[in-house]
Order: C-alpha cells, then structure tokens, then sequence
C-alpha cells in the first residue's frame, strides 16, 4: 500500500484557478519516496499543471503542498527547486557545448563545475567523456534528453519531475531512457513523477500510478491499478474513450 512509504511529496485538499477556470479540484494524494509514480490521463486534465506545482513554478490557490513533510510555500524557491528538478519534453538547451549545458545549474548558482563531476554525470545518463565538449546542436533527440537529465542531477535533486520525456523519441531512445530512468531511481533513490501518455510505458515503468481527469485525481494505486481498475472513468479512459 502506498501509505507504507513516506511521501516525497505531498498534496493536501489543492486547487488551482486561473482566468475563473478550475484547472486542478481539491487533489489530496502523496507521491512515495524512492519510487517512480507515473501520472496519467486525458489531455487537458491538468497533468503539467500539477507537476509545475511540485517545484513552485506554479503556486496553488487552495491547499498546501509538503516537500517531505515541509511546506512548500516555507522553502526559499531556489533550494525548492534544487531538490525537486525537472526535465521537460523538448530538452532546452542553451547555446555551446555539452559541458556548457551540464554546467547551467551550478553557473546560476555562482558556482563550477568540476569537469571530473561533468564527466561522471556524462557516464550516469550513459553518454561518455567524448561527449563533453560537442556541441548540442550535433547531438540527436535521445542524446539532447540524457543531457537534459544529466543537467538536472547536477544538482542532485532528491526528486525528479518528467513531463513526457519519451514523447519525441524513436523505439530505441525511448528504451534506453527508460532503461536510465530505472537505473537513476535506484541508484540514487530519486523518488521520481512521470507524466506519459504511454499507457504502457506507464504500466511497464510504474511503482506507482495516478489517474487525473478534468482537474480531479481519479484514483491512485500500485502499478496493476490501469490493469484493475474498476472505476468506469478510468476504464473509459484506458479504452480511448477519455482523448
């Protein structure tokens, strides 16, 4: 059951309105440490939404949301931001080398990184030392995405966001992002919030699953919940009906 984990995050009664439109309804739910929670549902449900209001890009207008039992609204954005990071479907990258791009987080901080340190975020994301100094406009989509993750450990973030980072990639980058994003949660006990449309993949990588549909969290369960549900909106959902 998921209330045997302690939650790396955790939403309580939180709403979120903008422009009179309710985006996100009274969710109240914890994403378990250490684990990979994927996050499902029709487009438009307020997935993206949700996972903005992880790390404070977004703040709710109702509820309170906890960083391992410390509110949200309680942490200086910077550190909030240092432990929950995310990794965004079209990989930004700025200008320049690899290096240059694994080095962003601390260069915002006032800091260096160490290229010995850019050499072992190269090797977790499973690219080598020869990528360091290319330039990112020479690497492909699945290299541009390692890098992007690689990034976004550099700050050793304790949680990991994931906003559909499979969607643009061929077959074989898909899997061997999965693969990587398997290998990160475990290595590091990253508790990880995957968004994906992917059914399968949702399935295939999941401790853990919600179901959100028109700004309501539908139902949260272990990874078997899209193969047992026996809600009628999530078996809706799961047979098309619900895109």
């Amino acid at each position: 059951m998921m209330s045997a984990y302690k939650p790396a995050l955790h939403f309580n009664h939180v709403s979120y309105t903008i422009h009179d439109n309710s985006i996100l309804k009274d969710i109240t739910g914890s994403f378990p440490m250490g684990k990979i929670t994927t996050l499902v549902g029709p487009s438009g449900a307020g997935k993206t939404t949700l996972l903005k209001l992880c790390n404070g890009l977004l703040s709710p207008n109702e509820g309170e949301i906890y960083v391992e039992d410390q509110p949200i609204k309680d942490m200086d954005p910077n550190r909030l931001r240092r432990h929950v990071g995310i990794v965004l479907q079209n990989s930004p990258m700025i200008k320049g080398t690899v290096y240059d791009n694994l080095a962003l987080p601390l260069h915002l901080q006032g800091l260096d990184l160490p290229r010995e340190i850019a050499i072992e975020l190269l090797e977790s994301v499973g690219l080598g030392l020869q990528f360091l100094d290319f330039n990112v406009n020479d690497l492909s989509g699945g290299q541009r995405q390692k890098v992007s993750i690689g990034r976004t450990l550099a700050n050793q973030s304790g949680v990991l966001l994931l906003d559909e980072i499979t969607s643009a990639l061929d077959r074989v980058s898909l899997q061997e992002i999965e693969v990587l994003i398997r290998r990160i949660q475990q290595e590091r006990d990253v508790s990880i919030i995957w968004i994906t449309h992917n059914l399968e993949q949702a399935m295939r990588m999941a401790d853990y699953v919600w179901v959100l549909m028109d700004g309501n969290l539908i139902e949260a369960g272990n990874a078997n919940l899209l193969k047992t549900s026996k809600n009628v909106k999530v078996q809706g959902f799961l047979k098309g009906e619900g895109n």
